[in-house]
């Protein structure tokens, strides 16, 4: 389980279960199992601090890499 946070602000947005190797590049909307603050407005992932996330891309938002960190453990099955 991982925990998303702004790489701005440090505030966390999300935790997400994160399955097989590699890197974030992709959080499917249905692996995010606790939302904490975040906002979305015209198909794009904000921060409250006004940093921008990722794009809403349907079933998934695409990350955008040096706007957020993560914490925690990668299930690599």
């Amino acid at each position: 389980m991982l925990t998303i946070k702004c790489s701005g602000c440090k505030r966390k947005l999300w935790k997400y279960k994160k399955i097989g190797p590699g890197e974030v590049l992709r959080c499917h909307k249905r692996r995010m199992t606790r939302k904490f603050e975040f906002d979305i407005r015209d198909s794009k992932l904000y921060c409250l601090c006004g940093q921008t996330i990722g794009i809403d891309k349907g079933s998934f938002y695409k990350m955008i890499a040096k706007s957020f960190t993560y914490s925690g453990t990668k299930d690599n099955s």
